[in-house]
């Protein structure tokens, strides 16, 4: 993500590791952050319809930009109807070697293998309590990498952040934690459920995060598991970065190893999305994530069945303003299609 003006320019000169770090630093000095968030349009409210989860707009933040849950807050100011933080392990862990993060600046695209690097559970909640701000703030959780009982972590994730977030969110596709992805095949999926749902608040909404890079069969088994011992689950965020290099990319980056995100991810996540919504006939609620950067990609996800949508990897190339961009337009698509409310539009495409 870039800074707004001067800043801005200063920020694209830096390593894209070092941006994200001066990004965060100059955001908890409240630097460049508006004094108020922008005016509700109520033609962009939500009610999650299973959750209940009340969204003042449906465009979020996604988990990856603030880790350590430093500033939820300031990026509640910039239009996003919910913030969610994250990924956090219970212990802290640097994450991978460096370099880790790379711009795709002729994709309009990145790639990361941060690894989780966070600072653990203990800071992160620290951070979680003293969130009063004015959009739903949303907590992920992950394992660490060098874990003995990767669903203990799960279960230690929730049972810390439940009571202070509004939302949380299970973790299991990253790429960069050798391992983790296992966890989305039937077997580790259930044992994770019914763990993670004994652990589970009653009164807060847990969503599952899965991976763009799943075939038919990997797709039915995540629904059958969600429809069984997942069944307490409010929904699926789809997706994560995607491990597939497409043969459009055109940066020297694009053999790196790690997770592609931005707008080559943009559709098959959204196909991915689309798979999930026929099979789930509306019994979860889907937020619909990866290569959103304007208000006619998040009007695609919509449609094809999410009832709100994630972005993070855009902000790089097109600022915090991002957001708000695209909660001044989406109106505007949904009455040109004749629909009366955003919800009206889920899944008009399927």
């Amino acid at each position: 993500m870039s800074l707004t003006g001067l800043g801005a320019e200063i920020v694209k000169l830096l390593p894209p590791e070092a941006a994200h770090t001066a990004t965060i630093k100059a955001l908890k000095l409240r630097l460049g952050v508006p004094l108020n968030p922008p005016l509700a349009n109520p033609a962009l409210e939500v009610v999650l319809p299973k959750s209940g989860l009340k969204l003042p707009s449906p465009v979020g933040l996604a988990a990856g930009f603030d880790k350590n849950c430093d500033v939820p807050d300031a990026m509640a100011k910039f239009g996003f109807g919910f913030v969610e933080c994250g990924t956090v392990t219970p212990r802290p862990q640097p994450g991978n070697p460096k370099p880790r993060l790379f711009r795709l600046s002729e994709d309009r695209a990145v790639i990361n293998r941060m690894g989780f690097n966070n600072a653990g559970l203990d800071y992160f909640v620290r951070n979680l309590k003293t969130y009063h701000g004015e959009v739903p703030v949303g907590a992920n959780v992950g394992a660490n990498k060098d874990s003995e009982d990767r669903i203990a972590d799960y279960v230690t994730g929730i049972e810390a952040v439940a009571p202070h977030a509004d939302y949380v969110t299970i973790n299991i596709s990253s790429p960069n934690t050798p391992g983790l992805r296992g966890l989305q095949d039937r077997a580790s999926l259930e044992a994770l459920l019914t763990a993670c749902g004994a652990a589970a608040r009653a009164d807060k909404p847990v969503f599952l995060k899965v991976a763009p890079d799943l075939d038919e069969q990997a797709i039915a088994d995540i629904v059958d598991m969600v429809r069984g011992p997942g069944a307490w689950l409010s929904g699926l965020i789809v997706s994560n970065t995607t491990l597939a290099r497409p043969e459009t990319l055109q940066s020297a980056h694009k053999g790196e190893t790690g997770g592609l995100s931005g707008a080559p991810l943009m559709t098959p996540s959204t196909e991915v999305l689309a798979a999930f919504a026929r099979a789930l006939k509306g019994e979860f609620d889907l937020i619909g994530a990866g290569g959103i950067a304007s208000a006619a990609d998040a009007y695609a996800k919509i449609r094809a069945g999410a009832n709100a949508v994630q972005l993070y990897s855009a902000m790089v190339y097109e600022g915090p303003g991002l957001a708000q961009d695209i909660n001044r337009a989406l109106p505007d698509l949904i009455r040109a299609d004749g629909y009366a409310t955003l919800a009206d539009a889920v899944g008009t495409a399927l």
